[in-house]
């Protein structure tokens, strides 16, 4: 392209690597990033330039430090990336004061209506989208008013803010990113727990969908502009995170074709409909024992934190949000093919996975060199130890992370 693309990133975590990965991988650019600290996932990165802001979360902040950065890079194309939730809400919320970016994420009057899982179940209601059983609690409730008999399904269940966002705002000792219960007593008291937090909107009380971790799906769009899908991909997840604040994370993720995903079209129009714009990532597990009861959990108005599986796979994230987003054209790309990405080291993905088949592919796919590593990035090696050894020591770690957090009863 003529003009010379310049990405700034909000946050230093797996997110922003990933992101500034695509950038390097397709423009051959660095990006600029700015976060509260900065964090093993990008330390000692050649592909960005990270600046520590200790309040670069708030609005004033953020937007005086993004014009200041516009004014000094005039001519170029930005292109602004939210690495977090909060960072993407507030991205989405400053667009007007910032019109010198493109902006990949939905407008802020619609963030408030689907962000929030009991709303976006609602939503889900409307378009015959599948989900698990669920009740929402608005306050404190005793154990007897969560019963199985008034629940309307058996524990154990799962326990989650509707809002995410809200809810890390208000962290407490076991803080958790979701919660399981196996009795209305435990139930009572997660819930009282996370009010007295000061958390103040709805949490979800749901079904416990049978299956492990590899019968979970994670699904990306990516809507132009003007509202219209260009891209999707679906990955089938091998391994997750099990650490308290990590519970669910991606880990390692073969992709599988889109046109086979019975869900794909379904949400296509849902998105279409709504004038969802930029990223949306979808949480979607398969009911165990079951070919096609798929149950969507969440949306998440911004790419996944493992998103490198997307730009892995073919669908270079950098690439859409630079170029598509703004281009006005029609083309609609879906990734079809398998790929195996993993942020965690093979050996790890391989024994922890329970589908011994979906190990199978992995092991094909490597072999065939159809893998990638999230933080093994050879180009951000050359000449710069430091990288390496942190690199190197991140995955080591996840190893005993896995030791320890992994349930002993799987």
């Amino acid at each position: 392209m003529n003009t010379k693309i310049t990405p700034v990133l909000l946050g230093a975590d797996l997110n922003c690597y990933n992101v500034a990965r695509a950038f390097h991988e397709q423009y051959g650019v660095k990006s600029y990033a700015f976060g509260r600290y900065a964090v093993s996932a990008t330390k000692y990165s050649k592909i960005i330039n990270f600046t520590q802001i200790p309040d670069i979360d708030v609005e004033d902040t953020m937007v005086m430090t993004l014009r200041g950065f516009a004014e000094a890079h005039r001519g170029e194309r930005l292109v602004l990336f939210g690495c977090t939730d909060d960072y993407a809400t507030l991205a989405a919320r400053c667009r007007e004061k910032l019109p010198e970016y493109i902006i990949p994420y939905p407008d802020s009057a619609l963030q408030p209506i689907i962000s929030k899982k009991a709303e976006f179940y609602e939503i889900c209601d409307k378009y015959g989208i599948p989900y698990p059983d669920t009740v929402v609690a608005e306050k404190p409730m005793s154990a007897r008013e969560l019963t199985e008999e008034k629940l309307g399904f058996k524990y154990p269940i799962i326990i989650k803010p509707s809002c995410s966002v809200t809810y890390w705002k208000y962290p407490f000792d076991g803080m958790n990113k979701v919660y399981t219960s196996d009795s209305p007593e435990r139930s009572a008291a997660i819930i009282s727990e996370i009010y007295a937090s000061g958390y103040d909107n709805r949490i979800i009380l749901q079904e416990m969908i049978d299956g492990g971790d590899s019968q979970m799906r994670v699904f990306t769009a990516f809507s132009d502009s003007r509202g219209k899908v260009r891209a999707m991909c679906l990955g089938h997840t091998m391994l997750e995170e099990h650490t308290p604040k990590g519970l669910g994370n991606h880990a390692a993720i073969v992709t599988e074709p889109v046109s086979a995903f019975p869900l794909a079209m379904k949400l296509k129009a849902m998105l279409e409909d709504l004038g969802y714009t930029g990223f949306s990532n979808f949480d979607i597990k398969l009911r165990e024992g079951t070919k096609d009861d798929f149950r969507v959990f969440e949306i998440n108005l911004r790419q996944g934190r493992s998103n490198y599986y997307v730009t892995s796979s073919g669908l270079n994230v950098a690439r859409l949000a630079a170029e598509v987003f703004v281009d006005g054209g029609d083309s609609f790309e879906t990734v079809e093919k398998s790929f195996f990405w993993h942020h965690v080291p093979k050996s790890v993905a391989y024994k922890y996975t329970e589908d011994r088949e979906l190990v199978k592919t992995a092991k094909a796919l490597a072999k065939r060199g159809e893998e990638a590593s999230s933080v093994w990035y050879p180009a951000d090696f050359k000449g710069n130890l430091m990288r390496f050894i942190c690199a190197a020591e991140q995955l080591r770690r996840q190893k005993k992370k896995y030791r320890i957090y992994y349930p002993k009863s799987k």
